[in-house]
């Protein structure tokens, strides 16, 4: 079992721990446990789908009895009244992993809605949006993994996947040259081979993160016309090196930061403040 599916395992895990508790006193109370049936997930709202493959692992966790049928894949545009899966079995199992199952379902299906809605702003545009680590605490995988449901790029996963040294490594450090080099010596030191993004916030640091020669430059907080004019330097000293926009971009300017040639934009927004994407389900009568 790879690293990925052990964190997933231990979220739904700790997700069954925290809602049943020592049981659902109130299906146990109700519901006979000879009782069969099925159920399926009615979509409410418009939008991308994403987490059916989640959901299924809930199912299967729960009760391995439990038989899933799909007949909407994730990533596929959903309107209201569309069924995207039924569920047949024990319907004490079925009561008892609906709502896990629809957390996950409506939060990734709106991240994954969000970041089509951004990717699309970028058509006809090389520019991919990217997801940054403003997640859900214990939810990164699931989220992250709903952006790229939803057409959009992972920037990395944690701390540990790739070198982002940003405003305040800088400061600390005593500057760009020196946090990079110390950045060189470690991943040597350390047998990694990781690649390094450097965040500047003006011509100065960019000049800096030229001259080192790191693999990505990230433009902080940086206006569309400072951009373009940051994206015309940077390719007049390395065509090759790739360029990021972050910080302040919103829908509504996304396709301005697009259009000045930049490679990547990450946008917070993707993941931190979603609505989730209406459904429920229910019982097939």
């Amino acid at each position: 079992m790879d690293i990925k599916t052990q964190l997933i395992d231990q979220l739904i895990d700790l997700a069954f721990a925290e809602d049943i508790g020592d049981g659902d006193h109130t299906t146990l109370s109700t519901i006979p446990a000879s009782e069969y049936g099925a159920s399926q997930l009615i979509v409410k709202e418009e939008g991308i789908l994403a987490g059916v493959e989640i959901a299924r692992r809930v199912f299967e966790k729960f009760d391995p009895d439990l038989e899933m049928e799909v007949y909407i894949e994730d990533g596929a545009h959903v309107k209201p009244g569309d069924i995207a899966f039924k569920v047949t079995g024990s319907v004490r199992s079925l009561l008892q992993t609906e709502r896990l199952m629809l957390n996950i379902m409506q939060r990734m299906s709106g991240i994954a809605t969000t970041t089509a809605r951004y990717q699309k702003e970028l058509d006809g545009l090389k520019t991919k949006v990217l997801d940054t680590r403003k997640t859900t605490p214990g939810m990164r995988l699931l989220e992250k993994e709903a952006v790229k449901i939803g057409g959009g790029m992972n920037h990395r996963i944690g701390l540990f996947d790739m070198i982002l040294i940003k405003d305040n490594h800088v400061d600390f450090a005593g500057g760009i040259p020196q946090a990079v080099a110390s950045v060189r010596e470690y991943l040597k030191r350390n047998h990694k081979n990781l690649k390094i993004e450097q965040e500047v916030r003006n011509t100065e640091e960019i000049d800096q993160a030229l001259a080192a020669e790191v693999d990505r430059i990230m433009l902080d907080n940086f206006t569309p016309e400072r951009t373009r004019e940051a994206v015309e330097h940077i390719r007049a000293v390395n065509p090759t090196v790739e360029i990021e926009s972050s910080g302040g971009i919103t829908l509504e300017n996304l396709r301005q930061y697009g259009e000045c040639g930049v490679d990547f934009i990450s946008v917070g927004a993707l993941t931190h403040s979603v609505k989730g994407l209406d459904m429920s389900f229910k019982a097939v009568k």
